[in-house]
């Protein structure tokens, strides 16, 4: 299990230890025994680039997800991993592998905007990843209702085990 953390932001600074501690939780919980993970925390006009690059939305976003299993599976000519595989790799076989990228000041905002911390939205943005690392989808309402539920349900877990506010 390999997770990296990094911080490219100059908003607010953050405990990337815990960050990190937090996330290989978040992994144990959903089954995951391998994973080659990034996440990079970035300021709003890094997030600008990409979400303009790369998903040609225009402005910033809160949290984008690049998921490398696919292309790791076809370097090496096997099929990509079937979800349920990917959750539970004993065999060794299925690595979960991507990028998630979190938007600081889009956290900061949206907090207030939620009444919640950023440090909790900061999380959030990482359940959101993982989720769209293991298959969901978010792209029409009843998936996304169906993420969301999933997604608060995985917070409230983790915020009662750790104290998102020393993040």
């Amino acid at each position: 299990m390999n997770v990296v953390i990094a911080s490219r932001q100059r908003a607010r600074k953050i405990n990337r230890r815990l960050l990190k501690r937090i996330t290989t939780a978040l992994l144990a919980d959903l089954k995951i025994e391998n994973a080659e993970l990034g996440i990079h925390l970035v300021a709003a006009a890094e997030m600008t680039l990409l979400n303009e690059k790369f998903l040609r939305h225009a402005g910033s976003t809160d949290v984008i997800t690049f998921d490398y299993a696919e292309t790791v599976a076809q370097a090496s000519r096997l099929p990509r991993p079937s979800k349920k595989r990917l959750r539970s790799s004993r065999d060794g076989c299925a690595t979960l592998h991507g990028d998630i990228f979190v938007c600081m000041a889009e956290a900061v905002r949206q907090a207030r905007t939620f009444g919640t911390s950023w440090q909790s939205e900061i999380v959030r943005y990482v359940v959101h990843g993982l989720l769209h690392l293991l298959g969901h989808d978010d792209r029409r309402a009843n998936r996304r209702r169906k993420m969301k539920r999933e997604e608060n349900r995985r917070l409230r877990e983790l915020s009662r085990r750790f104290a998102l506010s020393q993040l």
